[in-house]
């Protein structure tokens, strides 16, 4: 899924391309990628893009006339840059928006349709997709604290509620915890001060490395392959955050004789049977007055 740094870089390019330009028609593929009824789309169809922002992990485009498209990816939504006519590709194509400049592309690699865009009126209902959570890279050590202390959680699902801190979500989340070489089942009220500061300074460093590494990829070419899972598939994440979640075993060495055993008895088992069938081969062939 999409989280802070891949939206941000999102918007970057978007912004690049779409600001002060009118849309200037709507291809929806599927009927249910819009989940609000009024106002209809088609009202935002000859309207110029005036501005784009982040509210969470959304996407908002700001049109004229106080008029917004609010997107989310969820998990395998992704916006491509194509040029202006280009069809929507089947299968994973939900809807093309053009523009003067291009068209821009939805799609969502997954058979369960879970990316939206809702239309709405006025700031107000923007700001009701907006879970409250703290913007972390504007927040200082004080602030950052507070909101990690507000409620007794394990400090992964207080770093991916959205509630408490904005856009970091599981795989952000795993690489902060990485950085600063903390347990994901910590408890976030058991955490000391230099621990919470780490932290801190973990969340800090790992979004803007994030956002910066994404821009140096990019380069001026859209964002085609942006995706948050690339954040946690370093085998030195995994392997942190696996040794972090299991529970320490008693009697380690009891236990691998006993795998090693069990190991041992299947491989001996299928030694008997694969004797048994060569045996039984064995026993046709001379019955039919054939060798093997």
């Amino acid at each position: 899924m999409p989280e802070l740094p891949d939206v941000v870089l999102y918007i970057e390019h978007l912004t690049a391309r779409v600001l002060d330009q009118p849309l200037l028609r709507v291809r929806l593929d599927t009927p249910f990628l819009v989940r609000s009824v009024d106002p209809p789309l088609t009202e935002a169809v000859g309207r110029r893009v005036v501005g784009l922002r982040r509210v969470g992990k959304r996407i908002v485009f700001e049109l004229e006339g106080e008029l917004f498209l609010v997107f989310h990816l969820m998990i395998a939504g992704r916006f491509h840059w194509r040029p202006p006519g280009a069809r929507v590709p089947g299968k994973v194509g939900l809807a093309a928006f053009e523009f003067p400049t291009g068209t821009l592309m939805l799609t969502e690699a997954s058979s369960k349709k879970r990316a939206s865009l809702h239309v709405v009126r006025g700031a107000a209902a923007v700001a009701a997709f907006d879970a409250g959570g703290l913007e972390v890279l504007d927040a200082d050590l004080g602030a950052f604290r507070a909101a990690l202390t507000r409620e007794s959680h394990t400090l992964k699902r207080t770093l991916t509620d959205p509630r408490l801190l904005s856009g970091i979500g599981n795989a952000y989340g795993d690489e902060i915890l990485h950085r600063a070489r903390l347990s994901p089942v910590r408890l976030t009220r058991q955490l000391d001060d230099d621990e919470i500061a780490r932290l801190y300074r973990a969340t800090q460093d790992t979004l803007r490395g994030w956002i910066e590494q994404l821009r140096r990829e990019a380069g001026n070419k859209f964002p085609e392959r942006v995706t948050a899972g690339r954040a946690a598939s370093t085998s030195s994440t995994r392997r942190f955050v696996h040794r972090a979640r299991e529970p320490r075993r008693r009697g380690g060495n009891r236990d691998h004789r006993a795998r090693r055993g069990r190991t041992c008895d299947a491989h001996r088992r299928a030694a008997v049977r694969g004797s048994a069938a060569g045996g039984m081969t064995d026993l046709l062939s001379r019955s039919s007055g054939t060798r093997p």
